[in-house]
């Protein structure tokens, strides 16, 4: 940076210098810098309109455009050098430009405020941060539908209240988190909707009387509308709450899917290894193989969280319409999209690597008396009643426990104790293989059914991607 400060270009009103605590205390440019791009954009088109609508002169507007394609290269070149006086990146961008071409520079800023320059820029940011993390969450459901489609024949025990339930396939608990996944997807594609609206051309918050042809710079800049009312406009950051609170989601499924890791990777699990490239060791234990990077993805679930948190408390007692405080949007929602995209990143190439310990899973699954519902439903398919058939098979667990028996260890004599309908059917029920395929209800755990939900997620993806390539 330069050592002399120079004059603000909102300085004509002021006597007096800006004390310089208070401009290190009110810059934004530490973090809006990477708004660059993007603002850079947005001033672009804008002036391509100014001068189409005789606003400006076409060849000023030409001049400014050049100026700003140049300006972009070097700051993307690292050569740009930024003032200490400058407050933000769209000061920046306006002071280096009118020293580049002179007065004219200053046109570039005809029919607009700084207000409605950041929204836009913070909704261009956006809209290209969640296109990329749309297809980091395509790339993690593909990765689980893979595993799903290896481990078909893999059976572990269902947890509820981390309390053996009933056998399942492995392929079933990973498709669970594709689904997660898919819902993900489905919300930050409706966000999406509301960010690709343009406010640029509200001003500070009334308009202009300049005649800007809003829906012109729209179309340069790929928003699908403009937005309805320069009020809200300015000063609407719903769009960023909203994603937030979507990556809060899309974060706390990220850290279930960690949590199940990180237990079922210890020894009293035993279900999973986990790649050496995605694990530490102990400073002072050699023997050591830690599950670090799912236990900061499950950490950094609280950063987000914090994100939204902080992003609704700048908003809530603001009156209309702009405020200063909004300066404070920019660091939750690029912390959020940072922490999104490298816990995606990591995540998919862990998940890639897993190990898991099949036998192990299904000597667990035999555990507990996991078949013990199906045996309650062969009763049912005897004429009785579920809530009796479950009394009877409790109690018949507990007959069991009590001497150390499992399901399958009992006579038909022993069954008959509990109820006299039983056969030698019950039997053909009690094996984990069985219990899995016997529920084949859609959705269900059953290999054909899972199967079928296997090859609907390869259909899907590969539809995407035959929609990606068609720019449709």
């Amino acid at each position: 940076m330069s050592g002399k400060t120079r004059r603000k270009l909102w300085s004509g009103r002021f006597s007096g210098e800006t004390n310089r605590l208070v401009e290190v205390f009110t810059a934004s440019l530490p973090f809006d810098v990477r708004l660059f791009d993007h603002d850079i954009e947005g001033s672009i088109a804008h002036c391509r309109m100014l001068g189409r609508q005789g606003i400006i002169p076409p060849a000023d507007a030409a001049r400014i455009v050049e100026g700003l394609g140049e300006i972009r290269e070097e700051i993307r070149s690292g050569a740009f050098r930024f003032d200490p006086g400058d407050e933000d990146i769209h000061m920046a961008v306006e002071r280096a430009l009118i020293e580049r071409i002179g007065p004219v520079g200053g046109k570039v800023h005809t029919g607009r405020s700084r207000n409605d320059q950041v929204s836009t820029d913070m909704r261009l940011y956006l809209r290209a941060e969640i296109g990329e993390i749309l297809a980091l969450v395509e790339g993690l459901q593909k990765t689980f539908v893979t595993l799903a489609r290896r481990e078909i024949d893999t059976i572990l025990p269902g947890y509820t209240h981390l309390q053996k339930a009933q056998p399942v396939l492995l392929a079933h608990y990973l498709l669970a988190f594709r689904e997660m996944l898919e819902r993900d997807a489905q919300r930050l594609a409706e966000c999406l909707k509301r960010v690709n609206v343009m406010p640029l051309g509200s001003a500070a918050l009334a308009g202009t009387s300049l005649p800007l042809d809003r829906k012109y710079t729209a179309r340069l800049l790929g928003f699908a509308s403009v937005s309805a009312n320069s009020m809200d406009a300015v000063s609407d950051r719903d769009f960023a709450a909203e994603f937030i609170f979507d990556a809060s989601l899309l974060m706390m499924h990220l850290s279930r899917l960690c949590e199940d890791l990180i237990i079922w990777s210890s020894g009293e699990f035993g279900f999973v290894e986990m790649d050496d490239a995605y694990t530490t060791g102990s400073s002072i234990m050699p023997q050591k193989k830690n599950p670090d990077v799912a236990e900061l993805v499950r950490g950094k679930t609280g950063r987000v969280y914090g994100n939204l948190v902080r992003m609704l408390t700048i908003l809530k007692g603001l009156p209309m319409t702009y405020n200063r405080d909004l300066q404070e949007d920019k660091e939750p929602l690029f912390d959020t999209v940072d922490t999104v995209k490298m816990s995606l990143r990591v995540l998919t190439g862990m998940a890639g690597s897993l190990s898991f310990n099949r036998q192990r899973m299904m000597e667990e699954a035999a555990k507990g008396f996991s078949t013990a519902t199906d045996v309650a439903e062969y009763l049912v398919t005897k004429g009785v009643p579920f809530r009796e058939a479950h009394g009877i098979v409790g109690r018949l667990v507990a007959y069991c426990i009590a001497r150390g028996k499992g399901l399958e260890e009992i006579s038909l004599r022993e069954f008959r104790k509990f109820y006299t309908g039983f056969d030698d059917g019950v039997y053909a029920v009690i094996p984990v293989q069985k219990a899995v395929n016997a529920r084949s209800t859609r959705g269900g755990t059953a290999k054909k059914e899972v199967l079928r939900q296997i090859d609907q997620a390869e259909r899907k993806a590969k539809g995407r991607g035959q929609k990606a390539k068609g720019g449709t």
